[in-house]
């Protein structure tokens, strides 16, 4: 069975590949959690100076499992929240990690997909993919990204994407600041590897490392305190009518009016 998270470091980059391209790279509890294990990997790695997350196939990832949505709706409300806290505690290790982490995006980013893009420092996509929080449609609600969006772009933008849960292009999510750059077709790997090697060589790594835990040091009491309100609803939303129909739509591949 291949790994579902591939680390590798060259060159002073440690290039982190979700590899589940049979399923859009779908973020499974097992992905999760071999990412998470990635993670520290590569923190405890002293040759691994900048870090970058992309993935293999069309899809950077299109958000949560299919098969464990459907397990969702068995789970009591102690066990959706913690594979709430699960999800939020690697949200919160990509946004505070000591290195910079930067997402290569190379095709849709969606829901919890366009969630790990919104935590990296920076990203960089292709013209083609698209973004987009589609929580509301199902009935659910995008609570974990949220607290990070509104901080990154700001409340009234964040409030726009979060309650239309409608799909943008990456020229969109350039303008909003969602996304760093957007880059020509077939020099996104080039490109990501040319401005990590930038980094890498013309910035201190010790400097980068007190520059970010200073920005994450800002307003950390009241953002710690809304991801703990934001994995409670989480978990209060998989149990309501509204998301429990809305999952039974999505997997039936019905339309829904609500």
């Amino acid at each position: 069975m291949e790994k579902l998270v591939v680390i590798e470091v060259k060159e002073r980059i440690g290039w982190i590949t979700l590899n589940r391209p049979e399923k859009r790279n779908a973020m499974s509890p097992e992905l999760i959690a071999s990412l998470s294990e990635a993670l520290e990997v590569l923190a405890g790695n002293s040759e691994a100076k900048v870090i970058v997350l992309k993935a293999e196939g069309k899809a950077f990832c299109a958000g949560a499992d299919l098969d464990y949505i459907r397990q969702l709706q068995n789970f009591t409300f102690e066990e959706n929240l913690e594979d709430s806290r699960r999800l939020l505690d690697l949200f919160k290790k990509i946004y505070e990690f000591p290195k910079p982490v930067i997402a290569q995006v190379q095709g849709h980013a969606l829901a919890g997909g366009c969630g790990l893009v919104t935590v990296c420092d920076f990203a960089f996509s292709v013209p083609e993919a698209l973004f987009g929080y589609t929580e509301v449609k199902i009935g659910f609600i995008p609570a974990l990204v949220s607290v990070f969006l509104a901080e990154q772009i700001g409340q009234a933008k964040a409030t726009e994407l979060l309650l239309s849960g409608e799909l943008i292009s990456a020229e969109k999510a350039a303008e909003l600041g969602l996304i760093t750059q957007v880059v020509a077709d077939g020099a996104l790997e080039q490109f990501t590897e040319e401005f990590a090697q930038k980094l890498i060589q013309s910035n201190s790594g010790r400097a980068m490392k007190e520059t970010k835990r200073l920005l994450r040091s800002l307003g950390k009491q009241q953002r710690d305190e809304a991801l703990i309100a934001a994995a409670e609803a989480n978990a209060r939303a998989r149990a309501s009518e509204d998301c429990i129909q809305g999952i039974a739509a999505f997997l039936s591949k019905t339309k829904l009016v609500w």
